[in-house]
């Protein structure tokens, strides 16, 4: 197809396979050369948080909900690590990939296709959320924070945030046109989803709208599920909280691909 045609008929079709594992496998072992930087940077950030402010600052807050700062804090610093990590994959990575290292180009000149290659890069997005989920969630039971069993369940809500983000991210890159577009997304999207998603404070005391948008978030369920794991409790309006994360994912994830195969064909 000549550059600038538009994707129509049979071209439009999505076609998956399972040669997106052969695009997983290749970002797997591209981490594997760089896993002690990785292991670094997936808790920095989230460790610092939880140090600063779960125990600096908890010491002049009290109890949040009947539980010490720091336990409130934990089970959200947990979600946001995999919705960060799947975000970053997904959008600054892509795009690196897409346009500078040529590395989809290359790809596509092999029996897998694009969809293919979309598909390996979000469940890789995924997975980096799960490592990054899963670091944390050793960092906060070696801080003596988990109290039940039930908080392994913990991993596969990240799992699922982090499929959630890294299709998202996707789709963002698809209309991006250089670097600096991800600089708004994550100013504007993900710096407010990460404050008002219930992680810090409550959201009981704001208003109703402010309430409601936060509600739309799937951070926002991710982190009443994984605080309610932690401590061992039945989380309230599970499956209504795992069908606001998982549904909107499955549509971002076909958008995203649908997109992505429209940009890059010629």
């Amino acid at each position: 197809m000549r550059k600038g045609a538009p994707v129509t008929g049979y071209d439009s079709m999505i076609r998956l396979s399972w040669r997106f594992l052969r695009v997983w496998l290749r970002d797997f072992d591209s981490f594997r050369k760089y896993i002690v930087v990785n292991l670094l940077g997936n808790l920095g950030d989230p460790v610092l948080y939880l140090l600063a402010m779960g125990i600096g600052l908890g010491r002049f807050l009290g109890e949040m909900q009947g539980l010490s700062y720091i336990q409130f804090l934990a089970p959200g610093i947990i979600a946001s690590a995999g919705m960060f990590a799947a975000s970053y994959e997904c959008t600054y990575m892509t795009f690196l990939k897409m346009f500078h290292l040529k590395t989809y180009d290359a790809i596509i000149v092999t029996p897998v296709n694009i969809e293919d290659v979309v598909a390996g890069d979000i469940a890789w997005g995924a997975s980096k959320a799960l490592f990054s989920g899963a670091l944390m969630f050793a960092a906060v039971t070696a801080f003596g924070l988990v109290h039940s069993w039930w908080a392994l369940l913990i991993l596969p809500i990240v799992l699922l945030v982090g499929f959630h983000f890294a299709s998202l991210g996707m789709l963002v890159t698809t209309m991006s046109r250089s670097f600096d577009y991800f600089s708004y997304y994550f100013e504007l999207v993900i710096t407010p989803i990460f404050f008002f998603s219930g992680i810090f404070f409550p959201l009981d005391d704001f208003p109703l709208w402010v309430r409601g948008i936060a509600n739309c978030s799937p951070l926002t369920h991710a982190v009443t599920l994984c605080r309610a794991l932690i401590l061992g409790r039945k989380p309230p309006h599970t499956w209504l909280s795992v069908a606001i994360i998982a549904l909107p994912s499955i549509v971002l994830f076909y958008t995203s691909i649908y997109r992505m195969k429209k940009r890059l064909i010629k």
